[in-house]
């Protein structure tokens, strides 16, 4: 991996991360188009630069996750997380093989994107406007949520989440917070076991290029998160389901075009 290509995946890991468009789905299409997709450190990367991204999100909200006076904001992040890393270790198996599934990928790109084309009429008159707001039996059920992600690659964390949130009341800013929240210990926890079970890729060159990644992924993240936001509570979520459905579309074209296409 070169440093350009370093540059391009974690410029589109900070943009999409916390996007609901899937950093899955456009992962596939920019390491394929590479020519990297292949490579073990690649696969390593992709994951292990979702660091940099869970950094953004502290330092945006640092006034959430450094009070610890309000033990509860933790407690609701302990409980909601818990689903997901229960079904991701149960079923880690299943996850491998629909990762290594372009055509998985884009239907599910597709169909998520159909989603959100209708997802702001779905869910009306929400009642609860912060996360001090939610109860911890909301919390689980969002988090349960997240669980569709980690079965379903391509659906994003973020969109599954998001969508969880409305369901349960929050408004459309209410849940991308959250939804930001919720990435942190959700995306430590796959960094991590990423890193150990890779530990033997990480040379003194590869350090230097997850270093790389993680500082460009911080700062695109940032900026993507504010963007985001402002957005969201203006327009809503229908321009994020035609941008789905044409990545679903541009994978679909690739893999019928026979270019390769390998994912993490």
């Amino acid at each position: 991996m070169t440093y350009l290509q370093a540059l391009i995946l974690a410029i589109i890991e900070g943009l999409t991360e916390f996007l609901p468009v899937s950093s899955t789905g456009h992962m596939v299409i920019a390491s394929s188009i590479m020519g990297i997709g292949e490579d073990d450190f690649v696969k390593l990367f992709e994951v292990a630069i979702q660091l940099g991204a869970i950094l953004a999100v502290v330092a945006l909200y640092w006034k959430k996750f450094i009070d610890f006076s309000k033990w509860q904001f933790y407690l609701k992040l302990l409980i909601a997380v818990i689903p997901a890393l229960c079904f991701g270790f149960i079923l880690n198996d299943f996850i491998d093989n629909t990762l290594g599934n372009p055509i998985f990928i884009a239907v599910v790109l597709l169909v998520g994107g159909v989603i959100l084309l209708f997802i702001d009429k779905f869910f009306k008159n929400p009642t609860i406007h912060d996360e001090q707001e939610m109860s911890n039996l909301t919390a689980f059920k969002i988090g349960c949520f997240q669980v569709l992600a980690v079965v379903f690659p391509g659906l994003s964390r973020s969109a599954a989440t998001i969508i969880g949130g409305m369901q349960q009341k929050l408004t459309r800013n209410a849940a991308a917070e959250f939804s930001f929240f919720l990435a942190v210990p959700t995306m430590c926890a796959a960094t991590g076991y990423k890193l150990l079970k890779g530990y033997e890729l990480l040379n003194a060159e590869n350090v230097k290029l997850l270093l790389f990644g993680n500082v460009v992924g911080f700062i695109v993240a940032i900026i993507a998160i504010r963007s985001f936001i402002g957005y969201l509570s203006k327009h809503g979520f229908r321009i994020f389901g035609w941008y789905r459905i044409a990545v679903g579309l541009i994978i679909l074209g690739l893999y019928f075009a026979n270019v390769p296409l390998v994912v993490a």
